[in-house]
């Protein structure tokens, strides 16, 4: 009797969150991860499978999103930020893709690759110049790293400023640059006499010229462009001062690459759910797919690696809150949930059938995004030769 009361009183797990990792959340994270999700549900769904088959990025959406205060979140209120835990950015990013991967890029890039450096490496007056009005959505930025000849490889930069008196003259050019077409100023990293050095370029600058990149079957819903220096006059007082060597580009990738370790478990969810649902009312062969086991075994398979990469990420931002977060801790979530969001993405668009190949459903468009994600801020490869070096000590780049 005790035993069957026990059973009858059982409560039904959530299919997304199998392992409860919400309970972990403070009511803080809650609200933050709700309110992102409420814009994700009314404002990007609604419109971004059009804009997915358009090739348009959204640029409408940029004041609500500075709006809610997911630019630069995790930045001081002093310049105008939310101030956010790591944890928090870490939902922004998963809900955010959990819409689409290049509504998540647009704000990584701000905030991580953009925000972040000025605050980190810049000046007190360029942090009070940029920062506010970044935050605002007012001002927006793109980092000019990767160079067309390849980018696992940044020691190689071919991109070089030149000191001229008071200011600098950079020459070279940079590819595959999220937000570049629409960038006010770019966090550009040159060569130099005394290594590598980061500058804000600013749009209007002579010589300075961005084209974005078309024909894309991947990030469509993002911009993406490829940016010229052709003897670009910058003032010494764009340089940012308290930086110098890859350390600069490579601690600003580690903030980047910490909150794409939550965005793909947003994209694997949507497919998940979405996949779960039409499963379940689809009926072949007299009863509905859902109710095959084979079906049940792959949805099976798509609850236990979101579990696994909810997990690894949720410990992963208490570790960065913490202050004691390893770059290869973060390698090791990017490979995993990159890897776990798009063999989801893939297997969710096989169950959906002919119908899995229009953008009428979300996985093939997150499939295709994933194709991307799975790539920048280091390869699958280059991180599972990161975690081969730190569990051996040899190095095999």
């Amino acid at each position: 009797m005790a035993e069957g009361s026990k059973a009858s009183s059982k409560v039904a797990l959530d299919p997304t969150d199998l392992y409860d990792t919400r309970s972990m959340l403070s009511d803080d994270e809650r609200m933050v991860q709700d309110s992102v999700a409420r814009f994700t549900d009314e404002r990007v769904l609604p419109i971004i499978g059009p804009c997915f088959d358009e090739g348009r990025f959204p640029a409408e959406l940029i004041p609500e999103i500075a709006e809610l205060g997911l630019l630069g979140s995790s930045l001081p209120t002093e310049y105008g930020c939310a101030g956010l835990n790591a944890v928090s950015y870490g939902l922004i990013c998963q809900e955010l893709e959990r819409g689409d991967s290049g509504i998540r890029s647009f704000v990584s890039v701000q905030s991580s690759l953009c925000m972040y450096p000025i605050y980190a490496f810049g000046s007190e007056e360029q942090r009070q110049r940029f920062l506010p009005g970044m935050a605002k959505g007012e001002i927006i930025g793109c980092f000019g790293l990767t160079e067309p000849h390849g980018g696992s490889d940044p020691g190689s930069m071919k991109t070089h400023a030149k000191r001229d008196g008071d200011d600098w003259i950079i020459n070279g050019a940079k590819m595959w640059i999220t937000n570049g077409g629409l960038a006010h100023v770019a966090i550009v990293w040159a060569m130099t006499e005394d290594g590598i050095q980061g500058f804000l370029v600013e749009r209007g600058m002579k010589g300075f010229v961005t084209k974005d990149i078309h024909r894309k079957m991947s990030l469509r819903a993002s911009v993406t462009s490829e940016l010229y220096f052709d003897d670009v006059r910058v003032p010494d007082a764009n340089r940012l001062p308290n930086v110098r060597g890859l350390k600069g580009p490579l601690s600003c990738l580690t903030q980047a690459r910490y909150g794409i370790t939550w965005g793909p478990i947003g994209a694997a969810i949507a497919c998940y759910t979405e996949v779960l649902e039409n499963t379940k009312t689809r009926m072949l062969f007299g009863k509905p797919l859902a109710a095959t086991q084979t079906v049940q075994r792959r949805l099976a398979e798509m609850a236990r690696r979101i579990t696994t990469a909810q997990l690894l990420s949720m410990q992963l931002g208490r570790l960065k809150d913490a202050g004691t977060m390893q770059p290869s801790q973060v390698s090791l979530a990017k490979w995993n949930n990159c890897r776990m969001a798009i063999d989801i993405a893939r297997d969710a668009r096989d169950l959906l059938g002919g119908a899995g190949i229009t953008t009428e459903y979300c996985p093939i468009r997150h499939q295709l995004n994933l194709e991307s994600v799975i790539t920048y801020e280091g390869t699958e490869t280059v991180h599972e030769l990161v975690i081969g070096r730190e569990v051996t000590g040899l190095n095999a780049f």
